[in-house]
């Protein structure tokens, strides 16, 4: 159980260096999704869902990194970003788990510097493929390009120095062999002061509902054995995770969230949840208020963010 792992990955980096491995990677859940890999940019296909939940995740990333800036670097700056095109340029931005690189592109276009990871090849053949035919993303121009992707995983470009100021990773979680573990090595990929975003399900008895028995079995909106509901994880769970874990490589022992009020909600300066939900009747998915989190509207798909103590 995730809750089990937390703890136990807890105690391990709070003795020595975290080791990394590749033990994340789910050889089944690899070859399910690399099966599907030429339907990705099929928006009536099998990553429907996503295609429509797309502009909303990134939607939050942008308003949620200019409400940062507004409140660090004032209102002149946040307004700036409002108005460019390029808002997220100068970032440095991971896409952890891309599949074929929907919220890579996006990302992309709004001027980040973006690194797409992930464990299937023909995920990444797809993703290079489809941003080879915009010139503006293609590969075939390296200097100015500023979308790479590479077939790896987030435990293996740990090896490697770079840390970056935004690292996605949705709805990659709940397909993982050891939630913490991933987390844990997210978490790290993340520079000082940087962000972490995560897009997952949270284990309820609605969840199971409504992303299983109906979106599986009865709407067929997605294969059959897509989800494993012992696998889903509650934002409970992930802000339980952020509140004990501090970096292994620094000698700071400061948590990412250091405190909570009703409701066990982290401040929000430390961490958000925001609960996404889907309307059948448009096909469109709704990013719920911060605190409509608390009536509910995190208890089947929803977004997590946190942010990396400048002190790490």
């Amino acid at each position: 159980m995730f809750s089990t792992a937390v703890r136990r990955v807890s105690r391990l980096t709070q003795r020595t260096r975290f080791i990394q491995t590749d033990a994340t990677v789910n050889a089944a859940e690899i070859a399910h999704f690399s099966r599907l890999s030429s339907q990705w940019w099929d928006e009536n296909g099998e990553f429907a869902l996503l295609h429509r939940m797309n502009p909303v995740r990134v939607q939050y990333i942008r308003e949620k990194l200019i409400e940062i800036a507004r409140e660090e670097k004032g209102e002149d700056v946040a307004h700036e970003m409002e108005q460019r095109r390029d808002a997220f340029r100068g970032l440095s931005i991971l896409d952890v788990g891309c599949g074929g690189g929907l919220l890579s592109e996006s990302l992309a276009r709004l001027g980040a510097q973006t690194l797409g990871i992930d464990a299937s090849e023909s995920n990444i053949r797809i993703a290079s493929t489809h941003a080879d035919a915009d010139p503006l993303l293609s590969s075939s121009f390296p200097t100015s390009s500023s979308l790479h992707y590479r077939n790896t995983s987030a435990e293996q470009l740990l090896k490697e120095p770079e840390r970056f100021g935004v690292v996605c990773s949705m709805e990659v979680i709940e397909h993982v062999d050891n939630p913490a573990a991933f987390l844990a090595t997210c978490a790290e990929l993340v520079k000082p002061g940087g962000h972490l975003f995560l897009s997952t399900i949270a284990r309820t008895p609605l969840a199971f509902l409504l992303t299983i028995a109906a979106a599986e079995y009865m709407m067929r909106k997605v294969a059959i054995g897509t989800h494993t509901y012992h696998k889903f994880v509650n934002p409970s769970e992930l802000i339980s995770f952020f509140q004990s874990y501090s970096s292994p490589s620094t000698t700071s022992k400061q948590p990412w969230i250091t405190r909570t009020y009703g409701g066990g909600q982290p401040t929000r300066k430390e961490a958000e949840v925001r609960g996404l939900i889907y309307k059948p009747w448009s096909g469109d998915w709704e990013l719920m208020s911060r605190s409509a989190s608390q009536w509910g509207a995190a208890e089947c798909n929803y977004l997590f963010w946190v942010r990396k103590p400048f002190t790490s």
